[in-house]
């Protein structure tokens, strides 16, 4: 397995709280890889969903441990009754059926994310063979928005050269309203917080302070105002600071910062970048993973009660083991 210091510096912290949680994709051999690595860390506990005979073969005939690992095939837990009944309390005013609620449990993502509910668990990582839909949805149906008044997002955190950033909304929100980027920008700055952190948000564009205009520029120019005024009557106050509109190089680099903002707090210090829309963030966050090496980990979901979070279907042993620690991170209250 490659490590590098972010990772090292995210499984310390996770092992720090050893929260449990849970993997419903225990088919995959990269997820088997990457619980392996995590238990022998001491990250967190882990339930891995699926076959146990087929994942203790699996797991002998690479030498590996069980500890801190427990297997369970929903089919035969004891509880299966016990979580179906509490999705039907949870769904019955949407028109679901008792009936519909014990086949729904059987999915092992609504199984995962019922046991979060219940108590038994405390985050779930999933989507190395699910889209981010079958992801979300049990989440947004079951754990729920932990703000009414605020929209739920994702973030990645992309390491570059040693150094974290939180990029938002790369998967969830795809043409986000003022409103909704203004929600971005807190709950993106709570992330940046949660792993060590001083978040100062940058609102991106391809104009700042004006130099540009457009229907986006506008939609950006009222989303930072927004933005600023929720950050003053919010526990965040004092803790994070948000500007914009800022184009890339502005809210990286103070050469450039100096000449299109200056007297600007967050240009060329950004470390918590808000995108216009999903298409541009998904893009640039995959283009320097690519490209450059940039390590990525999410999206992470923001704002639910509980942390789920999703895995791209092409993720590497390498980020699911990242994931698995970030969400016991998230775990922490």
């Amino acid at each position: 397995m490659k490590t590098t210091k972010f990772l090292d510096s995210i499984l310390q912290r996770a092992a720090q709280n050893f929260k449990t949680i849970v993997l419903p994709e225990g088919e995959d051999e990269r997820i088997l890889e990457a619980a392996h690595h995590i238990a022998a860390n001491k990250a967190a506990k882990l339930i891995i969903l699926g076959n146990p005979e087929e994942i203790k073969a699996y797991y002998a005939k690479n030498n590996w441990s069980l500890e801190n690992i427990e297997l369970l095939k929903p089919e035969n837990s004891p509880k299966l009754e016990e979580y179906a009944n509490l999705l039907y309390e949870l769904r019955k005013a949407k028109g679901m059926t008792i009936e519909e609620a014990r086949k729904m449990a059987l999915n092992y993502n609504y199984f995962g994310t019922l046991m979060i509910k219940a108590g038994d668990a405390d985050g779930m990582v999933s989507g190395a063979n699910h889209s981010t839909a079958d992801t979300v949805r049990p989440a947004l149906q079951i754990i729920k928005s932990a703000h009414k008044d605020r929209s739920v997002s994702s973030a990645v955190v992309l390491v570059a050269n040693d150094k974290p950033y939180i990029f938002s909304d790369c998967a969830i929100i795809i043409n986000p309203s003022e409103q909704e980027l203004a929600d971005m920008a807190l709950a993106s700055a709570e992330t940046a917080i949660k792993f060590g952190l001083d978040p100062k948000v940058a609102m991106l564009s391809y104009s700042t302070y004006g130099s540009g205009s457009g229907g986006m520029v506008d939609k950006v120019k009222n989303a930072t105002k927004i933005a600023q005024e929720m950050l003053e009557n919010s526990e965040l106050k004092g803790k994070a600071l948000i500007d914009g509109e800022l184009q890339a190089d502005a809210a990286l680099d103070m050469v450039v910062a100096k000449k299109k903002a200056p007297g600007s707090k967050v240009a060329g210090h950004a470390n918590v970048m808000i995108f216009p829309c999903l298409e541009v963030g998904n893009i640039g966050y995959k283009l320097l993973q690519r490209l450059y090496g940039a390590e990525a980990y999410g999206p992470i979901m923001q704002g639910l009660n509980a942390p789920v979070n999703d895995l791209s279907r092409g993720a590497l042993v390498e980020d699911i083991i990242g994931m698995i620690a970030i969400t016991a991170i998230q775990a922490v209250k």
